[in-house]
């Protein structure tokens, strides 16, 4: 059996897992990992479990140490920072006459990448705009577009219910929607 702890990095994003190490870690602590996307602060959302080792795809990586206050107040100012670089990329897009949709701009813990999140109808060329964001920025720009249930996803609301959209509180994946399913709805 492995000791594995479940972290998400934004507020309805994916839970990753990971080496809990010989911290005592537990729900709704915050904690500082190292990702694919490098060092990121995440929130712990399942406290230290025993799993299978057969169950664990890939080596987990460790918990690096549980965030302090600098780490909180970085993580503030990373939120304050992504406010910003939202109201200007969404500026340099109407310059560009680009038809696309801004819907979220992250900044990467360590400040290395800033992420803009964005949804259109086809292919968009934003050559010209990474350049002219990486010129302001003076850091590594990424642009992702997504699909409009992962905007959904991440900006919420509610649904036809009364109630938090699915995808907002605890759907993890999506599964594909069939003709049949939307006649139905």
């Amino acid at each position: 059996m492995v000791k594995v702890i479940g972290v998400r990095f934004r507020t309805a994003g994916k839970i990753y897992f990971f080496d809990p190490l010989q911290f005592e870690i537990k729900r709704d602590d915050h904690v500082i990992v190292e990702t694919a996307r490098g060092i990121e602060f995440g929130t712990v959302v399942t406290g230290v479990n025993e799993v299978e080792e057969e169950k664990v795809v890939q080596p987990l990586k460790p918990v690096i140490r549980i965030a302090n206050r600098r780490d909180m107040e970085q993580e503030a100012a990373n939120r304050e920072k992504e406010k910003e670089a939202y109201r200007i990329c969404l500026e340099k897009i109407r310059s560009h006459g680009l038809e696309m949709k801004l819907i979220d701009a992250e900044y990467t813990f360590d400040n290395n990448k800033v992420l803009f999140y964005f949804t259109a109808d086809g292919r968009i060329d934003f050559r010209e705009l990474v350049k002219d964001l990486a010129s302001v920025f003076k850091t590594r720009i990424e642009l992702r577009q997504i699909g409009v249930r992962d905007e959904t996803k991440l900006v919420g609301g509610i649904g036809i219910c009364g109630r938090a959209l699915c995808c907002h509180s605890y759907l993890a994946d999506f599964v594909p929607v069939s003709i049949k399913m939307a006649k139905e709805q």
